[in-house]
């Protein structure tokens, strides 16, 4: 795909393929292993994370990272505070991602287990080592809970939510490094709306990415909901189960991103900027619907394949 040429849009009107183009995607390396070329799949420049699950070896992430870097994408792989040992841990894995792979970008989660192998538990902590800076990353992401996290608060609320992000906000003033929020993946845009609203009041101006599913099965969605702990939006997909006619149709984001877009041209200053795609029923459709998403010719621009 070749880059695509727009013209200016007049102020206040954002259109849903605003808010997706330039749309960031996820990858397994085990998935990454079955793609011979990924310039035959996403569009040049796209922001690709790479997922690190638990047991996957480092080298595996590494050498995800250096074929992706390769084929000119902008790669941002998962570290995880608990799944490190110590400090000299963790400097070797970010050295590692910038001189083996040419990596300058990350984004940096606490992770899913319960007990730390080592000295971290959080990714705050991470931060304030600030081997980024040293490194020379120009940009860090950390997650987002619009639906509260039941590891930052286990009884529900989310003062302590609120509290962790602060904490990093604070610290973003004394880095270099550019910092953003990345959701989990939701199935309602209110929530998002809600929280970021939320981190406007309190002076919190960490751009939003904004996690949705690509195109996949609602059964596969539940599956997911349930392992990742997705909150009460998750409500729409269970009401979704009594029409057996949509079990086995795949379903999409369209409609979240839709209205994110409409709320972003009513409110352009909101801290909303832009969407991440958690590709859930497979990279390929995942990519596919993004890009189809993301095109704006619709409205004067110029683009090809």
């Amino acid at each position: 795909m070749t880059e695509v040429i727009c013209a200016e849009r007049p102020v206040g009107r954002i259109a849903s393929s605003d808010l997706a183009y330039g749309f960031s995607i996820e990858v397994l390396p085990r998935t990454a292993a079955r793609i011979t070329d990924f310039r035959e799949v996403l569009p040049p420049h796209t922001r690709v994370y790479i997922a690190h699950v638990d047991g996957t070896p480092v080298d595996d992430m590494v050498s995800t990272a250096r074929l992706l870097v390769s084929q000119g994408y902008t790669v941002m792989p998962h570290i995880k505070a608990r799944s490190l040992r110590d400090e000299d841990d963790f400097r070797r894995l970010v050295h590692r991602y910038r001189d083996e792979a040419g990596v300058r970008q990350a984004l940096v989660l606490a992770g899913g287990m319960n007990k730390p192998i080592g000295q971290f538990h959080s990714s705050i902590q991470l931060l304030r080592t600030h081997h980024f800076d040293r490194a020379g990353f120009t940009d860090v992401h950390l997650a987002g809970h619009p639906e509260g996290s039941k590891d930052i608060d286990p009884k529900g609320g989310t003062e302590n939510v609120d509290a962790a992000v602060k904490e990093k906000w604070d610290f973003s003033k004394h880095s270099d490094v550019k910092m953003a929020l990345v959701t989990q993946f939701v199935f309602s845009a209110e929530p998002v709306i809600v929280w970021t609203k939320r981190l406007e009041k309190q002076s919190i101006g960490f751009p939003v990415h904004v996690g949705v599913s690509g195109p996949a099965r609602l059964q596969t969605l539940l599956k997911y909901a349930v392992l990742c702990g997705i909150g009460p939006s998750v409500k729409i997909l269970q009401r979704r189960t009594k029409d057996f006619r949509r079990l086995l149709l795949p379903i999409d984001a369209t409609d979240i991103v839709k209205t994110l877009a409409h709320y972003k041209s009513e409110h352009p200053n909101s801290i909303i900027e832009g969407i991440h795609v958690f590709p859930l029923g497979g990279i390929l459709e995942g990519a596919e619907w993004g890009i189809k998403l993301g095109v704006k010719n619709e409205t004067g621009c110029r683009g090809g394949n």
